[in-house]
C-alpha cells in the first residue's frame, strides 16, 4: 500500500510538473522570425564585429528588423550581400571597407634598440619594462602581438620586424588595435591613402638619433598642403573630411614620415625622402 501511494504521488507530482511546464512555454514563448536563421546562414561568420555588433547572429536579428542594410558587413562579397538584400526585399546599401594602418615604418634596419629586453616574448610585456627596449619611446616592438591575436591572417611580421597588414584579409575587427601596448593601430577606410607613419612626439632632429624615418615636425607637409594638414603634438594630422587623394604633402617630408599607401600594397615615399638601402640591422652609433 506504502509502494501504491508514493508511486501515486509521484505520477500526480510529474504531472503537474508537465502540466505548469506546459502553461509555461505557451506564456513565455517569444517568437523568433525563421529568417534570422537563413539570414544568418547567408552571412561569412567571421563574427568579427566591424559591422558594429558582436557577432553575425545579431547583426542578422538587427538586418531581419531593418535596423541595417546589408552593406554593413564589409567581410561579406558584393554577391553575398546582394543574395541577402533579395532575400529580404531590401536595398544592400554600401560600407567603405575599413582595414587596420600601422603609424610606424621604424623597422630593424632604420631604428634601433637602446636596450636588450630578456623575457617573455610579447610586445606587452617588454612594454612593462620602461616601455620597451626601442630607442623610439613610441615606435613598435616588433614582438608580433598583433600578428597572433590576428584570428584573420591579414598581419604578418616582416623582416625587418614591422607588422604588415593584408588589406584584402583584414576585416577591420580591432583586435590588434586594442592589443598593441603602444596604441599604434588605428581603422581607417581603404580610402585613406595619404598616412602618417610616425607616431613621435619629439620635436627636432633629435628623433633621427632613434630613428631614421621618424617625424621631425618640420612642418613641409602642412605648408604644401595647408587645408588638408595641420601641426598637431608635432604630428601632421590629415582632415580626410576633405579631398585627401594628393600625394602633394609627401613629396617635400625628408624622411618619409607622411607616405602614400597604394592599393597594392606598396609605401610611396616623397622624391626628398632619403633612400633607406640598409638591409640588415641598424647598430647604436651608425649613421
Amino acid at each position: 500500500m506504502t509502494i501504491l501511494i508514493a508511486l501515486l504521488t509521484l505520477g500526480g507530482l510529474t504531472l503537474l510538473l508537465a502540466l505548469m511546464l506546459t502553461i509555461a512555454n505557451k506564456k513565455l514563448y517569444v517568437y523568433e522570425d525563421p529568417r534570422i536563421d537563413v539570414v544568418e546562414g547567408m552571412l561569412p561568420h567571421a563574427n568579427c564585429g566591424a559591422c558594429g555588433y558582436p557577432g553575425c547572429r545579431p547583426f542578422a536579428e538587427a538586418l531581419v528588423k531593418g535596423d541595417m542594410l546589408p552593406g554593413k558587413c564589409t567581410v561579406s562579397s558584393e554577391d553575398g550581400r546582394n543574395a541577402i538584400a533579395s532575400y529580404l526585399g531590401v536595398d544592400a546599401g554600401s560600407e567603405e571597407k575599413q582595414v587596420a594602418r600601422l603609424s610606424c615604418a621604424g623597422g630593424l634596419n632604420v631604428a634601433i634598440n637602446r636596450a636588450k629586453y630578456e623575457g617573455l616574448g610579447t610586445c606587452r610585456a617588454e612594454a612593462l619594462v620602461s616601455g620597451g627596449s626601442k630607442g623610439c619611446a613610441w615606435g613598435c616592438l616588433g614582438k608580433g602581438d598583433c600578428e597572433r591575436v590576428c584570428d584573420f591572417d591579414a598581419i604578418s611580421m616582416n623582416e625587418f620586424g614591422l607588422p604588415v597588414v593584408d588589406e584584402a584579409k583584414c576585416t577591420a575587427c580591432g583586435d590588434c588595435v586594442e592589443v598593441c601596448p603602444k596604441d599604434l593601430f588605428s581603422l581607417h577606410p581603404v580610402s585613406h591613402r595619404l598616412w602618417v607613419a610616425c607616431k613621435s612626439l619629439e620635436a627636432g632632429d633629435a628623433i633621427l638619433d632613434d630613428c631614421e624615418v621618424g617625424c621631425t615636425a618640420c612642418g613641409k607637409c602642412a605648408m604644401d598642403a595647408p587645408n588638408l594638414i595641420t601641426m598637431a603634438n608635432n604630428l601632421p594630422l590629415i582632415d580626410y573630411s576633405k579631398n585627401h587623394n594628393t600625394q602633394v604633402p609627401i613629396q617635400r617630408c625628408p624622411t618619409g614620415a607622411i607616405v602614400w599607401l597604394e592599393n597594392n600594397g606598396n609605401v610611396v615615399k616623397g622624391v626628398e625622402a632619403k633612400k633607406i638601402i640598409r638591409k640588415g640591422k641598424k647598430m647604436l652609433g651608425e649613421s
